[in-house]
């Protein structure tokens, strides 16, 4: 059996981050899970840590001092899995606005459907956003079409949050080149993956939004996707072992 590592960003999540923890382990294929810490202050991490225990090993946490940003976590996530051996890694939001039994669609995408990187995309077959304004989902949808169009990558959802990594395509990226931090780290990891040739594949998802906690969304992590996107236009990618 492959080994699989979903990892989760974690600040002030403690209404979810129980739930979503055990909603991963209900699935079917041993999952495993990384939540990535940024020094919560509401007690995030010290729920994690009670239910380690009892988690047989697959249950892992990774704590940072202060918001360090989601790209960052992220890619200490990447670095570890790698070193950790992990087949396919994950990105999931810990506010169930991605349903974790999509991880098991996600993961199938890769096995059977021949993806190296496949992606829960919100707009593949339309608009498929639960309960946000519509002033959100305008903001969204365009923002993934504006990046399409400067980027000529086929992917509708290009902002997606909801993503599954072969180790190959992680291994062959030069992740110390990674540049964007916020909301712009999503564009840029598929799309280096595409420039290097590696197969992405959109799968439907329905997003819902989230039900407890706050959003960390803020508009400057918006205004990095948008001007770092011109300039992934004409950077040069190259792997990790050039």
């Amino acid at each position: 059996m492959d080994k699989k590592l979903v990892i989760i960003p974690t600040y002030n999540e403690k209404e979810n981050i129980e739930d979503i923890i055990r909603a991963v382990f209900a699935l079917p294929g041993n999952f495993h899970i990384l939540v990535i810490d940024d020094g919560s202050p509401d007690g995030t991490a010290a729920i994690v840590k009670s239910l380690q225990a009892t988690a047989e090993q697959r249950l892992h946490l990774i704590e940072r001092s202060g918001k360090l940003g989601l790209g960052t976590a992220y890619l200490t996530g990447f670095r570890w899995a790698l070193e950790q051996g992990y087949d396919y890694i994950f990105e999931m939001d810990a506010d169930f606005s991605h349903d974790p039994k999509d991880l098991l669609r996600l993961h199938n995408a890769c096995t059977e459907g021949g993806a190296d990187l496949s992606v829960g995309s919100r707009y593949c077959n339309g608009v498929s956003v639960v309960d946000w304004p519509m002033s959100r989902i305008i903001m969204s949808y365009f923002a993934s079409a504006y990046v399409r169009g400067v980027l000529r990558m086929h992917v509708y959802d290009t902002t997606a949050g909801f993503v599954c990594y072969s180790r190959k395509v992680l291994e062959t990226m030069n992740l110390e080149d990674v540049r964007m931090k916020g909301y712009g780290f999503q564009i840029e990891m598929k799309y280096t993956a595409w420039k290097l040739g590696f197969k992405l594949q959109e799968v439907p998802i329905i997003f819902t939004n989230r039900q407890k906690g706050s959003s960390k969304m803020s508009s400057g992590i918006f205004g990095e996707a948008f001007w770092g996107v011109i300039g992934l236009r004409f950077r040069k990618f190259v792997t990790s072992k050039a």
